[in-house]
């Protein structure tokens, strides 16, 4: 057995699997350890989270800036609800079993994981859509990508983003 601050932990260099119970005051910080850097080999993951903290990461909207990122590399879904009553001492809030699946086919390319943080960032951060394409080139991309020329960036879910980067990139 290994004692250590997770925060602090290394991930193996080879594939590897999680399965936990997260101390729910501290699962979104684990969670960006976790999914934060899709170089790392992890495969899947089954992590026993709050229920409001799942929910919100498995939502297709609104978007979050870090579940959109996640999800370039990573498949999120909920694969059952806790009840508290299931802890002892007993939580005030109901939890839920996160499940985490590497994709077999990224929406970005590990390589640009950094770049596409950045675009997203940029995007989320500013609250416009693509703040480096012209809004000419934002309106000709919204209806082949299915968004409104309009929308917010919580507004676009991770597929119509991966393809605006990709789109971005190509444009230069």
């Amino acid at each position: 057995m290994v004692e250590m601050d997770v925060l602090r932990w290394r991930w193996p260099e080879e594939h590897f699997a999680v399965v936990a119970n997260l101390p729910f005051a501290h699962s979104s910080a684990i969670l960006a350890h976790l999914l934060g850097n899709p170089e790392i080999e992890l495969r899947r993951a089954d992590l026993i989270v709050q229920w409001e903290l799942a929910a919100k990461d498995t939502a297709v909207w609104p978007a979050t800036l870090r579940s959109t990122y996640w999800r370039a590399w990573y498949e999120l879904s909920i694969a059952g609800r806790i009840g508290r009553s299931a802890f002892t001492p007993t939580p005030g809030v109901d939890a839920a079993v996160l499940c985490v699946i590497r994709r077999r086919q990224p929406l970005v390319r590990v390589d640009d994981h950094r770049a596409y943080w950045r675009f997203l960032s940029d995007a989320f951060r500013g609250g416009r859509v693509c703040p480096g394409l012209s809004r000419i080139e934002i309106k000709r991309l919204a209806p082949t990508l299915g968004f409104a020329p309009t929308a917010r960036p919580r507004d676009l879910d991770f597929r119509q983003w991966a393809e605006l980067f990709a789109a971005a990139r190509r444009s230069g």
